[in-house]
């Protein structure tokens, strides 16, 4: 083989690994996006239950308004809570404030279990059921989220995809820092 010849199929060699290397690198770039779309979209679903839970709350507050007139202090606290959470934008402040909300939302049934009229309430019970439902979504939603990030956060982070993911930052997990928060609020009668 002359020169000429072996110097071609180098050069077609390099050219088909050039090819190669940036189909790998098109496709681990394409895979973050994907995975980070997904943690996009998996908050998105967060936020639409926050959302709900968060517009139920004035209205149980308002039904138990009327009942609860000597526990003013509850009822502001669960509204303060819910206001605080409502502006909380990232899924560390919004750990932080739903944890607070939820304490909130406890103590207040608690408050209520005290008032066998407002437990009998018609409206009050329609809000309890629709927010113990949003509860529950909230914590299939939550775990949604946190797979996502999970898997995002791990795709980023393996070798060789690290050397790509330099402009994609970790996603934060949806975490309940206080371990009294955790507790789910008791919402039955």
């Amino acid at each position: 083989m002359d020169g000429i010849g072996a110097g071609l199929i180098v050069l077609i060699a390099l050219v088909v690994l050039g090819v190669i290397v940036v189909l790998w690198f098109v496709s681990i770039y394409n895979s973050l996006i994907r995975a980070r779309n997904e943690v996009q979209s998996a908050w998105s679903h967060i936020d639409v239950q926050l959302k709900r839970r968060h517009d139920l709350i004035p209205n149980l507050i308002e039904t138990a308004r009327g009942y609860m007139q000597h526990e003013r202090g509850t009822l502001e606290a669960v509204t303060q809570a819910r206001n605080l959470a409502a502006n909380a934008r990232t899924p560390a402040e919004a750990g932080v404030a739903e944890g607070r909300l939820s304490a909130a939302i406890g103590s207040f049934f608690m408050v209520a279990e005290a008032y066998p009229d407002l437990k009998a309430n018609t409206n009050f019970l329609q809000l309890q059921g629709e927010l113990t439902e949003t509860e529950n979504r909230l914590s299939l939603v939550r775990q949604a989220y946190n797979d996502a990030a999970m898997r995002f956060n791990n795709l980023r982070e393996v070798f060789p995809n690290s050397l790509i993911a330099g402009s994609f930052t970790r996603a934060e997990m949806f975490e309940i820092t206080n371990p009294a928060e955790r507790e789910v609020p008791q919402v039955k009668f």
